[in-house]
């Protein structure tokens, strides 16, 4: 038995994508959706399909929804955009997802601090928002310690003197996320994300918005994302997103990850990170006093556990957590446990009857 906790990388896939992903896979009539042929026409009609659904579930226009290759192709799409439509002048915290803080890296940048639970402080934006100003960065929730950003109070200190894009791949389909009220002008999302397959995602980019196309090549998308589309993606990614009840999987990921925060506040040698109330349900970072996170990785691995530390993309690199260092807290030992769809009662049981015996294990040895 194994206990798969690391939902905030990648979540497995919904039987309710695979299906959709299979049957598309399966047809034989079925062409490019450019073309005006039968087979092209089918094709069309479930890309358009699709796109109703997702926009339904984002609470925006179907014509708002331009499909990419996953969050990270969007975060690029909006930032390229911007920074050749508005200005290359960019705005953004620290705790941003690294595809952000590395493309807006590319230009002149201003980092906005956030306080010790990792949250901005909107009313300090509109002093750093200049002439050549094209985007303002501003995650939903956070990816590594789950705090949730004030997005609507960052819209209105903007208030329309640069894009608003707001990274909501770690919240989408672990909360209510409204394309329509938030009021930003741009909104990544990630199928793979919330249980679709990995390789699809969308933009979200409001009416009356206009953005140079990052991947050119075709006037696919409306002519904004060239390429002809991956139908199978699509269909999968809107079937995932159709199958999710957003309140009933928040409640059950709130409860399981309770328990988690429960064992941490009776642990001594314990922190927990991020924000204690205003935070993504599925997300919990632990501190863990004067032990390296690997070795607690490699523990639990060998105990069947998956789990992570640091960041999602920061497996290869090892480095301290930027996230964690923005926050002013111990960016080199943490652990982060991500619950999901298919998590049990049980996996948390062998979470927590695995953790405290790799830790006194690994103390044992430093003494």
């Amino acid at each position: 038995m194994r206990a798969y906790l690391d939902h905030a990388s990648t979540s497995p896939v919904r039987p309710e994508a695979v299906r959709a992903v299979v049957e598309w896979l399966s047809r034989r009539d079925v062409g490019d959706p450019g073309r005006i042929h039968s087979e092209g026409m089918v094709a069309r009609a479930a890309i358009e399909e699709a796109r109703e659904r997702v926009a339904a579930c984002l609470g925006a226009r179907p014509r708002e929804v331009v499909f990419t290759s996953g969050a990270t192709e969007s975060i690029a799409t909006a930032c390229f955009g911007a920074s050749e439509g508005r200005g290359r002048h960019s705005v953004l915290s620290a705790v941003e997802h690294s595809a952000v803080r590395e493309w807006a890296g590319r230009g002149p940048t201003t980092y906005v601090e956030v306080d010790r639970h990792g949250r901005l402080d909107a009313g300090a934006l509109p002093g750093e928002v200049a002439s050549d100003t094209g985007v303002v960065h501003c995650q939903w929730g956070n990816h590594e310690v789950g705090t949730l950003q004030p997005v609507r109070e960052v819209v209105a200190a903007v208030d329309g003197r640069a894009l608003v894009h707001v990274d909501a791949a770690a919240a989408v389909g672990r909360m209510e996320v409204s394309f329509a009220t938030c009021g930003a002008d741009l909104l990544s999302v990630s199928s793979h994300k919330l249980g679709g397959p990995a390789g699809i995602g969308a933009l979200l980019v409001r009416r009356g918005v206009r953005l140079p196309a990052l991947v050119v090549g075709g006037d696919q998308e409306r002519a904004r994302r060239g390429g002809m589309e991956n139908v199978a993606g699509i269909v999968g990614f809107a079937a995932a997103l159709a199958a999710i009840d957003t309140a009933a999987e928040a409640a059950r990921s709130v409860s399981l990850t309770q328990r988690v925060l429960d064992w941490a506040a009776g642990t001594d040698g314990i922190t927990v990170y991020g924000d204690p109330d205003e935070r993504l349900p599925h997300i919990v970072c632990l501190g863990i006093e004067g032990i390296e996170p690997q070795p607690v990785l490699l523990g639990l691995d060998r105990a069947g556990v998956a789990v992570h530390s640091g960041s999602s993309c920061s497996t290869e690199a090892l480095e301290p957590s930027p996230v964690l260092e923005a926050m002013g807290v111990d960016a080199q030992r943490s652990l982060r446990v991500s619950v999901g769809w298919s998590t049990t009662d049980q996996d948390i049981d062998l979470l927590l009857e695995a953790l405290p015996r790799v830790l006194t294990q690994l103390r044992s040895l430093r003494t």
